[in-house]
């Protein structure tokens, strides 16, 4: 298993600059005074294709040689790795195939497509989605771009919290939603080499909370179809992204569905910024363990903004 360095995320750096943006990072006086914290939102549903995944993706598809990109690039995702890996693969010009659960929200499968990419469906568990994806590459032969348990793509996302330490100074943590952990796991690889003092902690969905429950267990808890309105984070920690959170997270935190889409009306009122569900994670486990965060100047990662606007949470009785 290659762990990649600090070198890699500089290197990526370099190699996606030309195909991503430097998102801003926005404040809110009423969620500070809300939440006794200085909050500073990097604003990674601003990033192309909505999502800070753009990053890994972009690294990965880049980094190829000739020889592999002409096979093209495939991958299994819920969305946001699906449609960042489209945009990546659709700025080189190869072909792109992606495996994604039926249930996953339709304006996310209409990104994939509309970056020229193929969909191929599966059922909504970890099971169905590896076999499909078996399937796919024994048919096409392409690079598989795993949305997280890849080292190409680790190094990619550190980038977002290299440009955030640069942008914000005087840290004392920093903290970004959990599924799989691609980007706890490249914020893990920046910050500690960069900004060893900051903290790091992971916001997890207590109806999917199996990366919390490795983290107190000490090994890996994979569940296989979990539900919650934050469809992002449905994924199990593997052994790349385990080797940073292990090493590396301080705590992982966990909210509500109804807590999380609290969060999320928060912001979209009081910030005026669309973001996804699994982005509201953070600041619903901020909420809650306001005794943590408290005095204390936190990054904060809002990783993605494609949210379905025909099935707004609060709208579709969506919540248990």
């Amino acid at each position: 298993m290659y762990i990649p360095t600090l070198d890699d995320m500089k290197a990526a750096r370099e190699r996606i600059a030309p195909h991503i943006h430097r998102t801003p990072v926005l404040t809110s006086r009423m969620l500070n005074e809300l939440t006794g914290a200085e909050l500073f939102f990097k604003c990674e549903n601003l990033q192309k294709a909505g999502a800070f995944k753009a990053r890994g993706a972009s690294n990965a598809v880049f980094g190829l040689t000739d020889a592999q990109a002409a096979r093209g690039v495939a991958t299994h995702s819920s969305g946001n790795h699906g449609t960042c890996l489209s945009y990546a693969a659709g700025q080189r010009g190869i072909p792109c195939t992606v495996v994604m659960p039926r249930t996953a929200p339709q304006a996310k499968k209409d990104a994939v497509r509309g970056y020229g990419a193929r969909v191929v469906e599966c059922e909504p568990s970890t099971s169905s989605r590896e076999a499909v994806f078996a399937e796919v590459v024994a048919e096409t032969g392409a690079e598989f771009v795993h949305p997280y348990n890849d080292p190409r793509v680790i190094a990619g996302q550190g980038t977002c919290s290299a440009e955030m330490i640069e942008q914000i100074e005087d840290l004392d943590a920093v903290i970004a939603p959990i599924g799989g952990g691609g980007m706890v796991s490249g914020t893990c690889l920046t910050l500690s080499n960069l900004a060893p003092k900051v903290k790091i902690y992971a916001a997890e969905p207590a109806q999917a909370d199996d990366a919390m429950r490795s983290f107190k267990a000490g090994h890996i808890i994979a569940d296989d179809a979990p539900k919650t309105v934050a469809d992002g984070l449905l994924v199990p920690l593997k052994e790349l992204t385990w080797h940073f959170v292990q090493r590396h997270v301080t705590d992982i935190l966990t909210a509500s569905d109804p807590e999380i889409v609290e969060a999320m009306k928060l912001i979209w009122k009081r910030m005026k910024i669309v973001m996804e569900p699994s982005s509201a994670v953070p600041l619903a486990t901020i909420l809650k363990n306001r005794d943590i965060f408290a005095g204390k100047r936190v990054g904060v990662i809002i990783t993605g903004g494609n949210v379905d606007l025909d099935k707004l949470p609060w709208n579709q009785g969506e919540l248990q």
